[in-house]
Formats: structure tokens, sequence, C-alpha cells
């Protein structure tokens, strides 16, 4: 479970982390009212469960009345990636020096927790992980023992954080790994940590994810669930059974085993696609079950190809193209290339059975995802 940026952000001010002061809004007036409150310059933030809101005009800086008010008109209501902005998070400037990155996660590599520092705030920080990994100082968090305070100020130092406000980001660090652990997080990061003129460090965004199995311990969370403006995508796949994940690329994954869709979606990304979500449809695949899927991929706007993964285990291959078959031929029209692949009981049967004219079909997996990541590629060209 994510929560916005303004639950977060009232979570970590609650466990004591320095934050400006903010309000939200959900109309033009009640902006123009949270404004006058908080003075200018003032941030206006979209609030939708999407990176890059700045990218993408959901982040604005108003230095005045007019300028706040066309920010707001601008923002409320807008399409950001799919979501429909209904909130926005009104927040006082910072005049700040220097931008740093500060975050918990889970390193599934190492099977613990690792707590991550770099100069490197306010942009993707995955971006720096891949491009320039050295920029990211980290440090493995033994949970039987949690953060050391000496641990957090070894990440900082090594990090380069400045030596006069160091320990005030190891401070930070110290009380995100604390609400990691009580608040059953899967990630909590804040991107980015300002430094002021003053040498005080502020958190100018949060980013904290719940692990959803563990909401029953976390009953006040679980009620924020509530409040999040919801994914209709996402509630659709609670309807239709899937295990529904939606992601910022344009190439849709569809596959039949949470195994299946993770190595189709690495190797998308491998091949230098970007993937568009994570649907595991589950056990079987039969018609009914295939075109919910196929009506989910097809209306996230981001899509411009879709891959099948399956594996005829259970369910065998033929079957699974007779669904297939049936599913695709429910639509007057395929607004999307959609590239097949089939492996398992009955495979070579159920890839004669196929209906080529709908679909295209590869006998590799990883032809399948260089196809399907081409497709994408002729539609953005």
């Amino acid at each position: 479970m994510r929560l916005h940026e303004y639950q977060a952000k009232q979570v970590f001010a609650d466990a004591g982390i320095p934050t400006p002061d903010s309000r939200l809004a959900s109309t033009v007036e009640e902006v123009m009212d949270a404004v006058d409150e908080i003075g200018y310059p003032a941030a206006i933030k979209a609030q939708v469960h999407v990176g890059g809101r700045g990218k993408a005009g959901g982040i604005e800086i108003a230095t005045s009345e007019a300028e706040a008010r066309e920010a707001a008109e601008s923002i409320l209501g807008m399409d950001l990636k799919g979501y429909t902005v209904d909130k926005v998070l009104v927040e006082a400037g910072v005049d700040f020096e220097n931008e740093l990155y500060v975050g918990i996660t889970m390193d599934r590599g190492e099977g613990e927790p690792v707590a991550m520092v770099s100069t490197e705030g306010g942009v993707d920080i995955e971006s720096v992980a891949h491009e320039t990994p050295e920029k990211i100082a980290r440090e493995h968090i033994d949970p039987a023992f949690g953060l050391h305070p000496y641990q957090a100020r070894k990440v900082v130092f090594e990090a380069g954080i400045p030596k006069d406000v160091a320990m005030d980001v190891a401070s930070i660090l110290t009380t995100l790994y604390d609400l990691y652990e009580s608040k059953d997080a899967s990630e909590v990061e804040i991107n980015p940590v300002m430094i002021t003129g003053d040498r005080e460090v502020v958190a100018a965004d949060a980013v904290m994810n719940i692990d959803e199995d563990a909401l029953f311990r976390q009953p006040e969370l679980a009620e924020m669930e509530d409040e999040a403006a919801g994914d209709e995508l996402e509630a659709k796949a609670n309807e239709y059974g899937f295990d529904y994940v939606r992601l910022s690329g344009n190439v849709g994954i569809i596959g039949n085993g949470a195994g299946l869709v993770m190595t189709t979606l690495d190797l998308v990304d491998y091949f230098g696609g970007s993937p568009a979500n994570f649907l595991d449809i589950g056990g079987g695949a039969k018609a009914e079950r295939v075109a919910n899927a196929l009506e989910m991929v097809f209306a996230d706007e981001n899509v411009d190809s879709v891959v099948f993964n399956i594996f005829g285990g259970i369910t065998r291959g033929d079957e699974v193209a007779k669904g297939i078959n049936e599913a695709l031929a429910q639509f007057d029209e395929i607004p999307k290339p959609v590239v097949v692949r089939l492996a398992g009981t009955n495979a070579a049967e159920g890839m004669e059975i196929l209906n080529k004219d709908l679909v295209q079909v590869e006998g590799t997996l990883e032809d399948a995802v260089q196809r399907a990541v081409k497709n994408a590629e002729e539609v953005t060209q």
C-alpha cells in the first residue's frame, strides 16, 4: 500500500522529521486560502501515485496570487500518467542550497534492509543508481539489531554529506529506519532532503510504502488507504482476482504465474523497453480471464504493445491458445499489437492454433519480448 506524499509527510513529521508547512486542497479556492496562510513562494503538488510529477507538469512553484491560481487550475483535474488529480499539497517553498537523497528499502539479493544516502537528490535516483552507482552510499542493516548509530554516521559520511549537517541527516536516516521497522514498511525515502541557507535539513518530499500483508497490525495506516486516490485499473484487477501493479512504461505484460511475469518484466528492461505493468492472471488462461486481462491492459493509455508469456501446466497450451483466440475475437479492433509466447504442455499445438491475424507468435520468450519492445518503439517514433 502506497501512501500519498501528504500522508507520508504527516507520518514523518509525527516522528520528528522536519517538513515544510503545508495544507491539503481539493479546489482552486482551497489552494488560494492555503497559499494565503503559508505565503509565497509556495509549491503546488499533485497527489497521485506516480513518479516524475514535476516533469509531467504536476508540480508548480507559485510566487504570486496569479501564478498560484493558474497552477491550481492547471493541476487540479489534470490527467497525470493515467491518474486524475483531485488533491494537491500546497507547501511552503524552501530556499535550499543542496538536495540529498535518503532512503531505506529491502535489498532482496542480500536478504537485508539497506540504508542509502546520496548527494544526488532531487533527481531520479534509479538513474543515478544505474549510471553513477558510486554516488550512492549504502549500508546493510541486520534486522535483528536494527540500524546502529555508527552505521548511520558511516553511510552519511561515505556519501560526502557536509559535516555541519551530517549528524542531522544521520538522525533523519535513523528515524526513517525506525519507521520502516515499526510501520511494516517496504520502502521509505525522502527525495530530496533539502539543506537550507540556514543549514537546516528539511524533508521536501516523502515516500512510504507499506506491506499490505501487515496492514492488520497498522490500523491507522490502513485507514489511509481509503483516502488514497484509487487507480481504476488496480481496482479492476482486484475485481477480476488478478495480481496487478501499474508501472510507468509502455510495454504491457500478461502472464500466468508471478515468476513468469517477473522474468518477462526483467527481459523487457534488459532489451531496452520499459514495462507498463505486472499482471499475473493466475492459474489457467480461459477466454474470460484472458479477455479481462486484455481489457485492462488495452485501457492503459501508456501501453503501446502487449506481450503474453503463458506456461501450459495443468492448463494445456492448446486450451490456452483457444482462450486467447476467443478473447481477442471479442474485440472489434485490436488496439495494440499483441505478441504471444507459449511454453509447457501442448505448447506446439497451441502455437498452431493461435490466430495469426490477431496476434504475433514467437517461439522463445526472448524473441517475444524483443518483438514487443520493437512494437512499442515503432509507436513512439
